[in-house]
């Protein structure tokens, strides 16, 4: 525990007066600004006030805003260790590979949760700033709860990418496409088997009354967590950037 712990706080101090806390912010900040503006604009096709206003929120937002930070968020987790040699100094460290990668994925996964807790404090805002003086819909918080585990299951994802490839931006650049790709999945009803898709469907995106199945979206969401893990624990193991 005491290893668990320190890679834990090494990586929290890698996050301090980083550059990736302005996309956190400025990211869902853009996607409200844009949702909100459209429902605004189209109130009088859009009736259904807190139900509406999702819709806007939460299209853009699940398959392009979001794939996109949480891939920045892990491409800066493993930047420092791609520079220079302190890849071989951060796999000699006294812990244990598993440690190592639960270091970042803790932080990874915790500035997920963060990200999903910005997105409906900026929903919850923009619905009074549009004069929603009705109570936020109780569907709100199993939103909250099933996109934050999509969230994880692409957090993961672009871990273990970022883990392999040493670039930057390639990563980010796939979870873009991973994200627009997951719209043309989930409209063909495949989201569940498809990892991008999965923060889309938790969220009820474009869809708040979309009943979620939940069996095959847990059943994803664990598959591919603890498919992810393994390939990154085993890639730490092989010692090879």
């Amino acid at each position: 525990m005491t290893a668990l712990y320190k890679t834990i706080m090494a990586e929290r101090i890698k996050l301090r007066r980083s550059p990736v806390w302005l996309a956190f912010f400025c990211l869902p900040l853009i996607s409200a600004f844009f949702g909100t503006n459209n429902y605004r604009m189209n109130q009088e096709i859009l009736q259904s006030e807190w139900l509406s206003l999702w819709t806007q929120h939460s299209l853009f937002l699940c398959f392009l805003f979001m794939p996109a930070l949480i891939g920045t968020y892990c491409s800066y987790l493993w930047r420092l260790e791609h520079l220079r040699n302190n890849w071989n100094s951060f796999l000699t460290a006294p812990v244990s590979h598993f440690a190592l990668y639960f270091g970042k994925l803790f932080q990874g996964v915790l500035m997920t949760i963060l990200g999903n807790v910005w997105v409906f404090f900026l929903y919850f805002i923009c619905g009074k700033l549009c004069g929603l003086n009705t109570p936020v819909p109780k569907a709100a918080l199993s939103w909250f709860l099933f996109g934050t585990l999509g969230g994880i299951v692409v957090c993961c994802i672009q871990l273990t990418l970022s883990l392999w490839i040493r670039s930057f931006a390639i990563p980010i650049g796939i979870a873009l496409a991973g994200g627009i790709g997951g719209m043309l999945i989930t409209n063909k009803g495949l989201g569940c088997f498809y990892p991008y898709s999965l923060y889309a469907i938790g969220m009820r995106a474009n869809n708040p009354n979309m009943e979620l199945p939940a069996g095959q979206f847990l059943s994803g969401c664990v598959v591919f967590i603890l498919s992810c893990c393994a390939i990154s624990v085993w890639k730490l193991k092989r010692g090879e950037s």
